[in-house]
This record gives C-alpha cells, sequence and structure tokens, in this order.
C-alpha cells in the first residue's frame, strides 16, 4: 500500500497481528534499498510483533520529494508511527538504516521502545576503514574510480550506480558468489539522485557518538565479523557509548548476518525482544 507520510508517498507493507507491539525496520542503502531485506529478516517476528516494513523516501516504490536528509527520514519514521496508531515503536535498522534508527532514537526518544541495529556506525569513519578494507581484499581487485564514486555520491546516473554496485557487492559476503552478486544487481531498485545526497551531503557529516550515552531504551547492536564497511569496530564503539547495550558478534557473517546466519540471529533478536517485553535488563539473564 502506499500512505502519504509528511507530504511524500511512502510504499508500505504491515505484517502480523494487529494488537502487537510494532516495530519499525529501515532499510539500509537510500536509493538502492527497498522494504524487501527488512521484510525478509524482520518478517520472521511477525507472528509475535506488528511489523512495518516501507521504502524510505527517494527510495524503491516510494515517492521522491526531497530532502533526503536524515532528520527528514527520522521524521518520515515518527509519521509512520503515528499512522499505525502507537505511542511507542520497536526501532530497527540495519547499514544505513541503523543511522536512521540511531537518528530516530536520539531525536524521538520517548517514542523508542527498543532499539534493534545490525552493522551501522554511529560516524563517518567507517568510510576510510572501508576504503582500506577494498583496496586490501583478496577476493577481487576493485576498480577504484567506481569505488571512489560510490562513495562520494558521484555517480552519473542509474546506469552508472548500477555499476558501480555490481563492483563492489563481492565485498558484502562472507562466502563470495559471483551468481548471488548478479541476483542482488537484477533484483536492486536504483534512485541515483538519492544515493548521491546521502553520500555527498549526509555522510560527511554525519557523528552523533555525542548523542548516544543519552539513549536509555535496551539497545541490541549486531554486526557481522568480516564486515567490510561497517567493520566490528563500529559496532563496539556504539556499544561503549549507549548505556546497557548489548553486543552480538556473528562470526559466520560479512554484512548480513541476518542472511547468512540468520536463524542465529533470529534467536538473538528474539531472545532479546522477548526480554524488554518482560521487563527483564541484561544483567538478569547473562
Amino acid at each position: 500500500m502506499f500512505v502519504e507520510i509528511n507530504g511524500n508517498p511512502l510504499a508500505v507493507e504491515v505484517m502480523g497481528p494487529e494488537r502487537a507491539p510494532v516495530l519499525i525496520a529501515h532499510h539500509g542503502a537510500p536509493g538502492l534499498g527497498s522494504r524487501s531485506e527488512p521484510r525478509a529478516s524482520f518478517g520472521r517476528l511477525a507472528d509475535t510483533y506488528r511489523v512495518v516494513v516501507f521504502d524510505a523516501r527517494g527510495s524503491g516504490q516510494s515517492g521522491g520529494e526531497g530532502p533526503f536528509t536524515h532528520e527528514q527520514w527520522a521524521a518520515d519514521v515518527d509519521g509512520l508511527r503515528e499512522w499505525i496508531g502507537v505511542d511507542q515503536v520497536i526501532m530497527a535498522g540495519g547499514s544505513y538504516g541503523g543511522f536512521i534508527s540511531l537518528e530516530y532514537a536520539t531525536r524521538y526518544p520517548d517514542r523508542v521502545r527498543a532499539l534493534v541495529l545490525r552493522d551501522t556506525a554511529a560516524d563517518h569513519a567507517h568510510e576510510k576503514l572501508s576504503r582500506t578494507n577494498a583496496l586490501a581484499s583478496a577476493r577481487i581487485e576493485v576498480d577504484v574510480a567506481k569505488l571512489d564514486r560510490i562513495n562520494a555520491g558521484l555517480v552519473r546516473d542509474d546506469e552508472d550506480l548500477r555499476d558501480c554496485w555490481r563492483e563492489i557487492l563481492p565485498l558484502y559476503d562472507f562466502n563470495y558468489d559471483p551468481a548471488n552478486v548478479e541476483a542482488k544487481v537484477a533484483a536492486t531498485p536504483y534512485r541515483y539522485a538519492t544515493h548521491n545526497f546521502a553520500f555527498a551531503h549526509n555522510i560527511p557529516n554525519y557523528d552523533i557518538k555525542h548523542l548516544l550515552p543519552s539513549i536509555s531504551c535496551p539497545t541490541l547492536i549486531t554486526v557481522g565479523r568480516t564486515d567490510w564497511i561497517t567493520p566490528v569496530s563500529c559496532s563496539e564503539t556504539i556499544h561503549a557509548l549507549i548505556p546497557g547495550s548489548e553486543l552480538v558478534i556473528f562470526e559466520e557473517s560479512g554484512h548480513s548476518p541476518q542472511v547468512e546466519q540468520a536463524e542465529e540471529w533470529t534467536a538473538a533478536v528474539r531472545e532479546f525482544l522477548t526480554r524488554v517485553d518482560q521487563g527483564r535488563a541484561p544483567a538478569d539473564v547473562r
């Protein structure tokens, strides 16, 4: 369905029982991502939670009215919360969706019941780390011009974004499968203007580390051990700054433990949220 949120139509799907606690999951990769990933991963929890997934403003099938700022994307999340009719939500997001989840938790603290993060960062230091990792990869020899163009938000059009995306996709998974890369390239919805704004304007100014100690809701941080783009050190920084947060590292995953270790990742999220529902703190069980 399409829902008008803050003057822009968003493609939205809702799964799970009507009166269950609401979980809003934000996809990553603005201009490349869509609701398909959080639908697959958080949809596993729709037996217990009312799961809301959507294409963010400027991504997937949603409308492309700007601005494509973190402030606007966080405001859109709150618009969805209001639309679904609850005072608080479980906020979840991976990769760039984790950026927006953190932004939402710091901008709308009273609206967040719990926070679930996956392979994300609290500042733009991961840019240098990921470039170093890409150039050091023994898996492929990366075209530096394409790597720098996609990272700087300087792609020329949707076809160029597709070409640059294909270049870096082999770096993401724990096990490299060229056929899987091509399947992802074919399935991706390309919106180059959104991508360019996010990477040219948002990321260079992204640093909310100083705000993380103010997050008081239960927080779970998950990350794949070999994540090249938001390495484990980024999650460790978040963990150190959010009081009482929990960190789970998945040893046989890259950037997507929700896919590569799906059962273990889902079990970790479900166990965490069960404790949240029961009002138990981490110290009660670990």
